[in-house]
């Protein structure tokens, strides 16, 4: 059975897709068939008349992996919206069965997986009459732990915490912090870091570069690859 790690966010555009590119390319090139996976997806784009699940495809193009990614994204969205939005619109609503479905059929080709969300860590996938449908609600489901991508920018202590309290309230267990955008030179990013970990107990397991092309090597985290 594969293992893996589930990359949600303290918000929207904080990094998680390029991140989650790094870390799949990383393993592979560590030699671990590492797969991905995402669940949801808004804003795909449309190409040659077709659409294009762009995180997917961003990641699969990074990573080296020749596959088709509309395999591997259950719910593909036009809307460029939260996903219980882009769904309703589309009458498409997601359904937490087929997710289960999907990665448990996807997850049978690799040794370990990485699972990228929609959005931050309290993105809704489905709020209508019949369902309220959280992505915490997806991330038990899929019995994983999670990797939080958070900003090292000014505002990264209140939501790290914020983000860090939520996963814990819903019995999600936060293995570690990745800072995203973060320059060694300045300050203020070193001080958040120092100051994330105290406050929360959780490891800044690494940082990332602006336009990084690589992350530093994980398999002092990853031991049980």
């Amino acid at each position: 059975m594969a293992k893996g790690i589930f990359i949600t966010a303290t918000g929207t555009d904080v990094g998680k897709t390029y991140v989650s590119a790094l870390i799949v390319k990383k393993l592979r090139k560590l030699g671990i068939n590492c797969g991905y996976y995402k669940p949801a997806l808004s804003g795909a784009q449309i190409i040659n008349g077709k659409i294009v699940p762009g995180d997917c495809d961003y990641v699969f193009k990074q990573s080296g992996i020749s596959l088709n990614t509309l395999n591997y994204v259950s719910y593909i969205f036009k809307e460029a919206v939260s996903p219980h939005l882009a769904s309703a619109i589309e009458n498409n609503p997601i359904k937490l069965n087929k997710i289960k479905y999907d990665f448990e059929r996807i997850k049978q080709d690799f040794d370990y997986m990485v699972v990228e969300g929609a959005g931050g860590i309290a993105c809704p996938f489905r709020l209508d009459a019949n369902e309220k449908l959280m992505l915490t609600d997806v991330i038990k489901a899929l019995n994983l732990d999670i990797i939080l991508v958070a900003s090292a920018a000014l505002g990264t202590i209140n939501s790290t915490l914020l983000a860090v309290e939520y996963a814990k309230h819903h019995g999600i267990n936060v293995k570690g912090i990745i800072l995203n955008n973060y320059d060694e030179n300045n300050f203020m990013h070193k001080d958040n870091r120092k100051q994330i970990e105290a406050l929360t107990g959780i490891k800044v397991i690494t940082t990332v570069e602006k336009n990084a092309k690589d992350i530093v090597d994980l398999s002092e985290f990853f031991t049980e690859v």
